[in-house]
């Protein structure tokens, strides 16, 4: 997995408490498996199933998870649509899209839908315990085989972009411009917070700022954004 530190969401399990978990996936058997591997991770509990996209948009609804570990591709609503939906109707859920294929259409999609993230079902399901609790403290987990079309991406909406302006994000002050663009470059909240001489919890503060502002549900949106609108070439000084 390729972890990038976010800003955790301060609406969800506390330090001390479990993080709940909404499992959604069509086959039961997986579904069966995955509940028993994380009854042994005593950080987390599952508190509710769903077999299909639209079971999983109610139940999410209903028990408000901190968490939602869900299958890209499911009956009745496919995970990415199912995504989007949980997004919008529970804002303070975190969506983990777990899939057999390494389709990067699946991947753009998900992350465009609002995932905080994306994990191939052939890792270990450890793994998996490991992603909820790192995505509930405010990180974005990427496949490391993926990794690279993220990377891609970026150079590709680089070479797109007119180099001969450069945008200036709305209503971002000058200190929140030089964390987006540290954070498209692909540093973490504690080596952002190193390079501008400020508290790793500041920098979360910025984060969580810069993502309400632009309307963003991830850190991933918010970098190629960045890189888009050409604000990585922005000089900015600090506030």
């Amino acid at each position: 997995m390729c972890p990038v530190t976010s800003a955790a969401d301060p609406m969800g399990a506390g330090p001390h408490e479990p993080v709940r978990v909404l499992i959604a996936d069509d086959h039961d058997l997986y579904r069966r498996g995955l509940q028993t591997v994380l009854s042994l991770e005593p950080r987390v509990v599952v508190v509710a199933e769903a077999r299909d996209g639209e079971e999983a948009v109610a139940r999410a609804v209903d028990v408000t998870p901190d968490v939602v570990v869900m299958d890209v591709r499911m009956p009745r609503l496919s995970g990415i649509r199912a995504c989007a939906a949980i997004r919008a109707a529970v804002p303070s859920a975190k969506v983990v899209m777990l899939t057999m294929s390494d389709d990067e259409r699946d991947l753009f999609s998900a992350i465009k839908a609002g995932a905080s993230g994306y994990l191939l079902k052939e890792v270990a399901a450890e793994e998996i315990a490991a992603g909820i609790l790192a995505v509930h403290d405010g990180q974005s987990l990427i496949p490391p085989t993926m990794a690279h079309l993220l990377l891609t991406e970026f150079a590709d909406l680089s070479r797109r972009a007119d180099t001969t302006s450069v945008a200036a994000a709305p209503n971002l002050t000058e200190r929140e411009l030089q964390v987006l663009r540290l954070v498209a470059k692909g540093l973490a909240n504690r080596d952002i917070a190193r390079d501008l001489f400020i508290s790793e919890n500041t920098v979360k503060n910025h984060v969580r700022n810069i993502l309400e502002k632009l309307h963003f549900h991830s850190r991933i949106e918010a970098a190629m954004y960045a890189v888009r609108e050409r604000i990585l070439d922005a000089d900015v000084s600090a506030q």
